[in-house]
């Protein structure tokens, strides 16, 4: 890769597609203001809507017309800036046998991926507006009658059935696989599995990570582990934003060296928190 040959635009979009195929929080988030970021700072005024009134009709007597309002539903800030940068010797570019723009947009994607995820699942997890009692030394039983506590959160909140998931755990998953009646909705399931996604249980698709936050209880000065956080609810929560803003590349002034440098902007806001649950889950003793 010749610095003559350098497209910052095809880098861009190989690692922000690489970047999305691997996120699993960043899958479970709507990106509604996407294209309205461009630079760290950035600010999107998010515009919501106000509930329309439902009255009794009577007849032959008129109605009461109601203007459709708008309500401000808060800021998306993009405030967090991850960047990477790497360099390319000459001679081992020669010798590679392998697309090297490819190789380097998945590893650089993958690096980036982990610190989405665990942005995402933290302002998740303290923005959720139903969280359940914690639950300890879990068993198969538990993880299963978890995710149904978890849909039965959501629907006291009266969020809609359509499009829930719920991720979990590594060992979350490994006790619900041990639940026949999770086996049986996975074996059901025909759909491509992509991001994560492990099965379906309770109404709710599944995604398994190993960025769950770390679950504490306790206070300040004498914290106790809880486990870790588990996170239900529907892409409709939370609105996410990213840009991968600027790719460069230079040669190596002191060497014979290509470099390449990014920059990654993102930022995240729940703007539906009632369309959140978590809980606290914990397996073993």
């Amino acid at each position: 890769m010749a610095i003559t040959n350098f497209i910052p635009e095809l880098w861009s979009a190989n690692i922000l597609l690489e970047l999305q195929k691997n996120l699993v929080y960043g899958s479970a988030v709507n990106r509604d203001y996407e294209g309205d970021i461009a630079n760290y700072g950035d600010t999107v005024h998010i515009t919501g809507i106000a509930h329309i009134s439902i009255g009794d009709y009577t007849a032959h007597t008129d109605i009461t017309i109601e203007p459709a309002t708008d309500k401000d539903a808060g800021e998306l800030v993009i405030n967090q800036s991850k960047y990477f940068a790497f360099e390319i010797d000459d001679v081992e570019k020669r010798q590679a046998m392998n697309n090297l723009t490819a190789a380097y947009s998945q590893d650089a994607a993958y690096k980036l991926r982990d610190l989405t995820d665990q942005y995402l699942a933290g302002l998740m997890a303290a923005g959720a507006k139903s969280k359940l009692d914690p639950i300890s030394g879990a068993t198969a039983t538990k993880a299963y009658d978890t995710i149904v506590d978890l849909a039965t959160a959501l629907d006291k909140q009266n969020v809609s059935d359509a499009g829930r998931w719920v991720i979990v755990t590594p060992d979350f998953y490994g006790l619900l696989r041990k639940d026949a009646r999770f086996v049986a909705g996975a074996e059901s399931a025909h759909s491509t599995l992509l991001n994560g996604v492990v099965g379906e249980a309770a109404g709710m698709t599944i995604l398994k990570s190993n960025n769950a936050p770390a679950a504490k209880g306790g206070t300040t000065q004498s914290p106790t582990d809880e486990g870790n956080v588990i996170i239900a609810g529907t892409n409709a929560a939370t609105t996410f934003a990213e840009q991968i803003a600027k790719v460069e590349a230079t040669r190596k002034e002191k060497g014979f060296d290509d470099i390449v440098k990014g920059l990654h902007l993102y930022g995240a806001k729940v703007v539906r928190p009632e369309a959140l649950a978590t809980v606290h889950f914990k397996v073993g003793k």
